[in-house]
């Protein structure tokens, strides 16, 4: 219930600070590219991103063109050189973008079930023999593995730091081929048996149940990760700050503002994408995915037989120190 409240508040403080925007000067953007990360294929992303993008150009009066790239990589380096200003990541890609592209993490996902969060998933067929995680890490380069892309937070960070580096397990040597691929991919390639087991996540399998039911039935979950923070939207830090307050009361807004027919229309925009109206955030919601990075170094240095053990202990040591760090920062934030 406090956290409720927190929530509104925040929205509500953040309304008021934009309620008086200043005109537009000369020099403000016309346009902006809007990155969305390639979870599904171009035409689904489109389908269901285009309408909330239409609807973000008529409420801010700016241009919104929609960037779609072939994997997540080319929106975060989109990003880095100013070809895309505002942009839809996972939490791992987000951290990316705001390390090495001057993003800035605005607002976050709120799930429209309810959800606090997401979950990582291994998935396999629904006739397959493997019925839990054990059985598929046998490592007897039998199977056939689809891991998400390299920036993909459930796809890719999650499975590796808690299935495979908490092993000592290289999947490269571990099983027969592992794939990259995005998480309809993926899903589709167990449902048509393409590959014996894959990674994806909670929130794909339910747009999966809507788009695909018949995929989806021939698709059984053996392992499910800890939660995972909603995802976060991000901005480049030099974006104008007259259209920074725009965008940021339209994101705020939509869904929560307006006629009754208005909010009603916003919703159901919100819901094909699976969302309710956004609330804000910042960095901060990164701390998790920091210390999830981290401790996937640690683990890897574990089982590093390269290292002596005076290395081993000197790196860890250093990595449990920025851990520890980052720890301390949670602490300061109300939502953690």
């Amino acid at each position: 219930m406090l956290r409720r409240t927190v929530i509104k508040t925040a929205v509500a403080v953040a309304l008021a600070a934009t309620i008086s925007v200043p005109a537009a000067t000369a020099g403000d953007e016309k346009s902006i590219n809007f990155g969305v990360i390639s979870t599904e294929s171009t035409s689904n992303l489109k389908s269901t991103w285009e309408p909330y993008l239409r609807a973000m150009e008529k409420a801010t009066g700016i241009k919104v063109k929609g960037f779609y790239a072939s994997d997540y990589a080319g929106v975060i380096e989109a990003m880095r050189f100013n070809k895309v200003q505002v942009a839809w990541f996972g939490n791992k890609s987000a951290m990316e973008a705001v390390d090495r592209s001057n993003g800035e993490v605005f607002a976050q996902t709120v799930d429209n079930e309810g959800n606090p969060g997401y979950w990582s998933l291994v998935l396999v067929h629904k006739d397959s023999p493997y019925e839990k995680l054990d059985d598929i890490l046998k490592c007897d380069k039998s199977i056939d593995f689809g891991i998400g892309d390299p920036n993909s937070t459930s796809g890719f960070l999650v499975p590796t730091t808690y299935i495979f580096a908490e092993r000592n397990v290289d999947p490269k040597k571990c099983f027969k081929t592992v794939r990259n691929a995005n998480h309809q991919a993926n899903a589709m390639a167990v449902a048509n048996k393409q590959v014996h087991a894959a990674a994806n996540n909670t929130e794909n399998m339910r747009r999966l149940q809507k788009t695909n039911p018949d995929a989806f039935k021939n698709i059984k979950v053996i392992w499910q990760s800890p939660l995972i923070p909603s995802d976060p939207l991000v901005w480049r830090k030099d974006l104008d700050p007259n259209l920074k307050a725009k965008l940021y009361h339209f994101v705020m807004s939509y869904g929560r503002i307006g006629s009754p027919e208005e909010v009603a229309s916003a919703r159901k925009v919100l819901e094909t994408l699976q969302w309710a109206p956004f609330k804000p955030s910042s960095d901060a919601q990164l701390y998790p995915i920091r210390q999830l990075a981290i401790n996937k170094k640690i683990l890897k240095i574990k089982g590093d037989a390269k290292l002596s053990d005076a290395d081993k202990d000197k790196k860890i040591a250093e990595l449990k120190k920025q851990s520890d760090e980052i720890g301390k920062l949670m602490k300061d934030v109300p939502s953690m």
